[in-house]
């Protein structure tokens, strides 16, 4: 059972850093603004979240494969795409403490920094990152880090097309590194100038866009909630007319409510046939699809569901975060899902300078450890052991006393309850194979 718990970000960043899930990059030097590590615990809960999706999106479905592009691009890709001559913020500056914003972040008017009402006049800031390859720094070496991983996938669509002679309506779906020269980043890692997407490109029909638009739009919002995000978090906001891309017929973002407001997770866009189109006339290649009933070419129109790798990632932390009170003590419990926790068992011994339980408690963590991410503790007393694995997520502790060295059994206590029962050590295994795989 979950207590209404104000989550702050102050507590959330707090338990990042203690606990090993995110720290600040190059902390040692001062730290970079906006740039995050993600420690030994972060890093597995990342992992977790990608896993999820790539199974739901490509190894659960019959019409979606996957790919991996590279970061660096053609630059010709980056004109096709509009984002050489479009991709802009426009930047105002104030005039009393002299910091610069998005002029759409300003709140009504004033300076989010010091409350000033008067600012320079806005001007465009392209929001890529350039670098240049070769030898030679010249005009002609000019490159850029990609702002978005979705046209490494629009121009490959030949080629996986060619290789996997795949019919529409299929998608391919890519996990992988952005960058923007974002003016105003923040928020922890909600907001970066480097970060990971989980994007898809579903190419369908004109005639079948709107309906499987509205199909992934559905699909999208319950994968959050399958995960353990509670529904009252999340919302659907459709995009207003004047909010639209130019090429977009619709757009709409899945957000979940922050303790900072409702913010983005995702967006599910109808990007209509523009990007196709726009790669085929600037490479003079043709993109266009052939129906092989019809012999038709036609170039297909995409529906894109885009999500953040490191934004859902917060988001089910802090969906996680919950606190009570146990016999007059305040216990942090991170209630992540099954699949999203990062360790699943923890083998406690009761007493560690006691030889043969130590010896039988790292031997069963040896064996488990096959099946599941495991961590073995021996560095402080029993009850505060359980805080400190609460506090991360996990969802069970194996406890290894002295009684176990005489009936061959070890207490298993469950997360979530602190229900506690006592299992035969050859069956440990097995027990939380049953407990961990269920509704999975």
């Amino acid at each position: 059972m979950r207590n209404a718990v104000a989550t702050s970000m102050e507590k959330i960043v707090s338990l990042c850093k203690r606990r090993g899930f995110i720290f600040p990059s190059s902390e040692i030097y001062g730290g970079l603004g906006s740039t995050w590590d993600y420690g030994p615990l972060g890093v597995e809960l990342k992992n977790n979240v990608k896993a999820a999706w790539w199974k739901a999106v490509v190894h659960e479905r019959d019409d979606m494969v996957g790919l991996d592009a590279s970061i660096l691009m053609h630059p010709k890709t980056w004109e096709a795409s509009g984002h050489t001559s479009n991709f802009n913020d426009i930047v105002v500056e104030c005039k009393k403490c002299n910091k610069r914003f998005r002029e759409d972040h300003l709140i009504k008017g004033k300076c989010p920094q010091c409350g000033g009402t008067e600012f320079t006049e806005g001007r465009a800031f392209n929001l890529m990152f350039k670098t240049q390859v070769g030898a030679v720094a010249d005009e002609s070496s000019i490159i850029y880090l990609r702002p978005e991983t979705a046209q490494g996938i629009f121009v490959n669509f030949k080629n996986v097309l060619d290789a996997t002679h795949r019919k529409l309506p299929f998608g391919i779906a890519q996990i992988g590194k952005s960058f923007r020269n974002e003016v105003t980043p923040g928020n922890f890692t909600f907001r970066m100038r480097e970060f990971e997407q989980m994007e898809i490109e579903y190419f369908t029909t004109p005639k079948d866009a709107a309906a499987c638009y509205e199909r992934w739009i559905n699909e999208r919002f319950s994968w959050y909630t399958s995960l353990g995000i509670r529904k009252e978090n999340l919302q659907q906001r459709p995009h207003a007319s004047d909010e639209l891309a130019h090429y977009a017929k619709g757009c709409t973002d899945i957000e979940y409510q922050f303790p900072f407001g409702w913010s983005e997770l995702e967006g599910i866009a109808n990007r209509s046939d523009y990007d196709l189109k726009q790669h085929a006339k600037f490479s003079g290649v043709d993109l266009q699809y052939q129906d092989p009933v019809t012999t038709e070419k036609f170039f297909p129109h995409v529906i894109e569901p885009s999500g953040g790798v490191d934004r859902a990632t917060l988001a089910f932390l802090v969906d996680a975060y919950d606190e009570e009170e146990v016999e007059g003590r305040q216990r942090v419990v991170l209630r992540l899902s099954k699949p999203l926790a990062p360790i699943k068992v923890a083998v406690l011994p009761l007493i560690k300078k006691n030889e043969p339980l130590v010896a039988l408690a790292k031997n069963l963590k040896k064996d488990l450890q096959k099946e599941f991410t495991c961590v073995y503790d021996d560095t402080a007393a029993i009850g505060k052991l359980y805080r400190r694995q609460d506090e991360i997520g996990t969802f069970y502790c194996v406890t290894v006393d002295v009684q176990s060295l005489e009936d061959k059994q070890v207490t298993v206590r469950e997360r979530d309850t602190m229900r506690q029962e006592r299992v035969p050590v050859d069956n440990v295994q097995r027990y939380l194979e049953d407990k961990l795989n269920k509704n999975l």
